[in-house]
């Protein structure tokens, strides 16, 4: 079976007109170079560096759990009256935010759970009182996310006693094997998840693999912000998902934003198109075989080369527990804005690997004439961008904005693919 859609993507573009004022791009959950399998760059400078370039305002520290980052952050952060802060040695305009991933692998009625939890503190103090009860309850210097052998519930508790103004945001919320709704080792519902702390869950996080709209199909998260953030694990990942906010944004701003949903001030996220996300379908990476979440009963969970388990996709989880038809669109549900990484777009028009001297010479181009990346893909005039990067490029720009494109359907932790000038 193959993963290819026959068809353009549709549904998936907001009319943002010319820009609308002050708009803060937030990204919310990254990781440093403590933890595992990320750039050795993942350094406040480097994020400094790249979150101007991508045109983030405001970023997640990541990982202040570490004991190492968290002294790091100490002595390379500074307040800004925002009660935000930043880079003390840097006039950029980002600001961080400290932030944390979390997980909680433990048995729950009769089943092992894993579940991911991003923190996000309003104070460096705050943290440090965070860090000192988490190192009394596990080790936090193994890995920039630790692994702790008690209850997400309690997570949310133990930091909400510390501070009940810290934010607990389930991350990922459907990949397979680890987070609060995958089918491998989650739950049916945030409540049973979480049972009485649920009502201080502010917001869920959709991943790669999902969108705003699979999200919209669960009556259970009406209740809840959907944000976006890129889980970089390297500096040039920063910003490829992430969430536009009305500035002026403070650390006030932010919060009730996100408790209150509020669409004046939380305009839109912009997101991957799920379908490249790596567990967007079911499928069996060791076969090559991917399977439409429509196929995915009727095997029984199978793959149908070799018959041992598939890896369950979002898409076909999404689907076990909607209880609302595709397209439902919620009364207060906030936009969403489909893209694909710069480089990649540049990559196709040029015929080129995003990774090649001709596409990052170009993409350095776009994003000098352009101010940053994002700004490029959102808003810059389709004459700029010819002038500056050639028609091809301009009108592969011109197509992801309009959602135009073909999509090859990740799964099992492999990348799907966006194909554009087809």
């Amino acid at each position: 079976m193959n993963n290819k859609s026959n068809k353009y993507c549709s549904g998936r573009v907001i009319d943002l007109g010319p820009e609308p004022g002050p708009l803060i791009f937030a990204d919310l959950h990254i990781h440093s170079r403590f933890s595992r399998a990320t750039s050795k760059q993942m350094g406040i400078e480097a994020l400094d560096y790249w979150g101007k370039r991508k045109g983030i305002g405001l970023l997640g520290t990541g990982d202040f759990t570490h004991p190492e980052y968290y002294k790091e952050l100490k002595e390379e952060l500074e307040a800004d009256p925002s009660g935000f802060y930043r880079f003390r040695r840097s006039g950029s305009e980002v600001l961080f935010i400290p932030s944390a991933e979390i997980s909680n692998i433990y048995k729950q009625g009769g089943k092992v759970r894993r579940v991911h939890t991003i923190l996000i503190a309003r104070s460096l103090e705050t943290v440090g009182e965070i860090n000192r009860l988490l190192a009394s309850r596990g080790n936090v210097a193994s890995d920039g996310r630790p692994i702790l052998g008690f209850s997400a519930r309690q997570l949310c508790k133990l930091v909400r006693e510390i501070d009940p103004e810290t934010l607990v945001i389930p991350a990922h919320i459907w990949t397979p094997w680890f987070s609060v709704l995958g089918e491998r080792s989650g739950f049916d519902s945030l409540a049973e998840c979480f049972e009485e702390e649920l009502p201080h869950i502010a917001a869920v996080e959709t991943g790669l693999s999902s969108d705003p709209e699979m999200n919209w199909r669960l009556s259970q998260l009406d209740n809840v912000a959907i944000i976006s953030n890129s889980d970089a694990h390297s500096p040039s990942k920063i910003g490829r998902e992430c969430n536009a906010f009305q500035g002026p944004l403070t650390w006030k701003v932010l919060r009730e934003t996100l408790r209150n949903r509020d669409r004046q001030r939380f305009r839109f996220t912009v997101e991957f198109f799920p379908e490249e996300g790596k567990y967007h379908w079911p499928g069996h990476s060791a076969c090559g075989m991917a399977v439409p979440p429509e196929k995915y009963q009727a095997l029984n969970g199978c793959c149908p080369v070799c018959h041992k388990p598939l890896t369950g996709g979002v898409a076909s989880r999404v689907e076990a527990l909607a209880d609302r038809p595709p397209g439902f669109i919620p009364e207060h549900a906030v936009p969403s804005v489909h893209l694909v990484p710069l480089e990649e777009i540049i990559g196709e028009a040029l015929g080129q690997g995003p990774a090649t001297k001709k596409v990052q010479r170009a993409w350095d181009q776009l994003v000098l004439g352009g101010g940053n990346e994002l700004n490029v893909l959102l808003f810059m005039s389709r004459e700029a961008l010819s002038e500056l990067a050639g028609e091809n490029v301009a009108e592969a720009v011109m197509r992801v904005r309009r959602g135009e494109v073909l999509t090859v359907a990740g799964y099992d932790g492999i990348y799907g693919k966006v194909k554009i000038l087809v």
